[in-house]
């Protein structure tokens, strides 16, 4: 009876996660497609119930000083990022992050919990910014982007449920195994590659080495990789929602908690991919 329930459990958290999955997917992807300033308004309203939930996981109320510092901060840099300026939005993060630290150090706020929430939040909205300002391939490597994490997780999950097995990091998630990793991985891997002849068409690139790879390997590699470093935001947020004793960030989203739980993926994998863009010139 005990294994019964907890399949009932498991399929009925599965059915909200993939209601709500259907629900708000379409309409991310729609705003992603359509880019420009809806874009960035969308990226904003994110920067903002991310603060949130951030100063609630950090012991704040979610409303303090420590939340609207970080939501005034990472706005501004959205804001700087979505006009073209990269570098005076890394400017006005790291600016931030001193003017806030230093009133929140003289009042009742934490610092460096500030501080971290602010490059935690800052940064991927920057990278999902700037990714989709480029006119030529944007729009295709937000999109890459999105169905590459997706693909991690949803691959993550069901491998891992199906197989289990010796546990990824026990004392951070305990349900993370080994085998929902290379899940994620093999099913990143697999749509990182098949979307490369639809978003990219089919590409040579010179150089050396990886790039040098025709473009479905050398983005099925990169999704792989990609894919590493959205379980290593997955578990970093994981490690915060333990040392605080809750389950999820929030309740914004059935089936999958708050905001931050639905995003945890691209916190890491969003800089990441625009790092590797930034410093190759594309695909």
């Amino acid at each position: 009876m005990a294994e019964l329930a907890d399949d009932l459990v498991i399929s009925a958290e599965f059915l909200r996660r993939a209601a709500s999955a259907l629900v708000l997917a379409p309409v991310i992807l729609a705003v992603a497609w359509i880019g420009g300033p809806a874009f960035v308004i969308l990226v904003l309203a994110a920067a903002v119930l991310m603060s949130y939930e951030w100063d609630r996981l950090t012991g704040g109320t979610g409303t303090g000083p420590g939340a609207i510092a970080i939501a005034v901060v990472a706005c501004l840099a959205i804001i700087l990022c979505g006009y073209g300026h990269m570098v005076n939005a890394l400017l006005a993060l790291a600016l931030g992050a001193l003017v806030s630290g230093a009133i929140l150090w003289r009042g009742r706020g934490s610092p460096a919990w500030a501080g971290l929430g602010l490059a935690y939040i800052t940064l991927p909205c920057l990278a999902v910014v700037w990714l989709r300002l480029d006119a030529e391939q944007g729009r295709a490597w937000l999109l890459w982007l999105f169905a590459v994490v997706w693909a991690t997780d949803i691959g993550a999950y069901v491998i891992g449920r199906a197989i289990g097995g010796p546990k990824l990091a026990p004392r951070i998630s305990p349900g993370k195994t080994w085998s929902g990793l290379a899940g994620g991985i093999g099913a990143a891997a697999l749509v990182g590659g098949a979307m490369a002849g639809l978003l990219f068409g089919d590409r040579e690139q010179s150089g050396a080495g990886f790039w040098q790879l025709a473009g479905g390997p050398r983005l099925a590699a990169l999704a792989a990789l990609t894919a590493i470093a959205a379980q290593v935001g997955d578990l970093a947020e994981s490690g915060l929602k333990r040392r605080r004793g809750v389950k999820d960030s929030g309740a914004l989203i059935p089936g999958h908690g708050g905001l931050l739980d639905r995003v945890d993926g691209l916190v890491v994998g969003a800089p990441f991919v625009a790092a590797v863009v930034m410093t190759s010139g594309g695909v």
